[in-house]
């Protein structure tokens, strides 16, 4: 018997947080039950995509999503909705950028068509207006809300819809980030580093992250320790990652930040580190700080990211009105933190990728087999 096909929708299958959790339940469900195949957004290469293939999955390119482009857009999309109805289940992570495309499969009487809230934008911007359009306009063509934490789930559906909610935890594989001292040295010393203070951050550089007021935390944090260092884990290409570049060189602290980017190997980069620096102006609820909680990191975290994300005590909230200086006080403060093992911890949080792909597999076998 042939697996089911789940159509995901991505603007491109980067190593963003949506993207990594995504790639997590894939390897783990059950493959010969449910396959995911990937719309996504960008002619270009995703970085996951050559993986996607080898496991079997299929990617389908359409052109960006515009307002003045939506009439062709979906012109293509009908199209292929049309001529791909084996397609039952679609499951989008484009947040209210899913709305053409939830329009369109319904017309084309795909029965189950998911969206995902994976963040909980703070705040009015040049977009908010259009992302207002869009939320309000989408809701009765979606047959479930997922949500990553409550706060995601109600700033993409709104209150009213709450009882609906599905929490899909953005799970990890708690045992690959265990902590493992013979690997954190291993990777302090291919980055050059010995007894140095470490902080380090993973996350693409846009506005969301913050990454100004890292390296405002961290030139602070030298005023202190001038032996420390930064290692910045993810994709800075684009004007965001050059401001930040710099930023850095204005400072004349070049020596002391590495710019890793985009990686593979996050579990073993941050055994390398002693304090996860995470002052976003926003977050759903981020991989990232799981991730390193599952390493035995103690988090030095925004008061705007949701407190759902603390699954063990080392997680530690600080405002973001408050200067860098102290911000960096709290650092070297939490420095001196005994790393340990918290697999165990992370497992009965409910964050492991193991009971969470069943549950995932689950939902969609029976979500099939009721429309079918």
């Amino acid at each position: 018997m042939e697996p089911i096909r789940i159509l995901n929708l991505f603007t491109i299958m980067n190593r963003g947080g949506a993207e990594t959790m995504v790639m997590n339940y894939y390897r783990h469900i059950d493959r010969t039950k449910v396959q995911f195949d990937f719309m996504v957004h960008r002619r270009e290469k995703g970085a996951y995509d050559d993986e996607i293939l080898a496991l079997g999955g299929k990617i389908y390119h359409m052109p960006e999503i515009r307002p003045w482009t939506s009439f062709n857009y979906r012109k293509q999309v009908s199209k292929f909705y049309r001529d791909h109805p084996e397609y039952r289940i679609i499951h989008s992570h484009m947040s209210e950028l899913g709305y053409y495309d939830f329009i369109e499969a319904k017309t084309a009487n795909v029965p189950v068509r998911i969206c995902h809230a994976h963040n909980s934008p703070h705040g009015f911007d040049i977009k908010s207006p259009v992302r207002w359009y869009y939320k309000t306009m989408m809701k009765p063509y979606i047959t479930h809300r997922f949500m990553c934490g409550e706060e995601s789930g109600e700033w993409l559906f709104g209150k009213q819809y709450k009882d609906s909610f599905i929490q899909l935890n953005n799970a990890i594989d708690a045992e690959a980030y265990a902590y493992a001292p013979n690997i954190r040295e291993q990777v302090r010393e291919s980055l050059g580093i010995s007894t140095q203070l470490v902080v380090g951050h993973v996350g693409r550089f846009n506005y969301q992250k913050n990454h100004p007021f890292i390296i405002d935390v961290f030139s602070e944090l030298l005023k202190k320790n001038g032996d420390a260092v930064l290692l910045l884990v993810g994709n800075d290409s684009g004007d965001d990652g050059a401001a930040i570049h710099d930023k850095v060189k204005t400072l004349g602290i070049e020596k002391q930040v590495q710019f890793l980017g985009t990686r593979t190997d996050v579990a073993d980069v941050m055994q390398a580190m002693d304090v996860f620096l995470f002052p976003s102006f926003f977050e759903g609820l981020s991989l990232a700080s799981i991730e390193a909680q599952a390493s035995g990191l103690p988090l030095l975290i925004s008061d705007r990211i949701p407190i759902e994300c603390k699954k063990t005590d080392l997680v530690h909230v600080y405002p973001l009105s408050m200067p860098a200086s102290q911000w960096a006080d709290e650092i070297i403060k939490l420095s001196k933190t005994e790393r340990r093992n918290t697999t165990e911890e992370i497992r009965q949080s409910g964050y492991d990728i193991q009971s969470n792909a069943k549950v995932l597999q689950d939902f969609y076998l029976k979500a099939w087999e009721a429309a079918n």
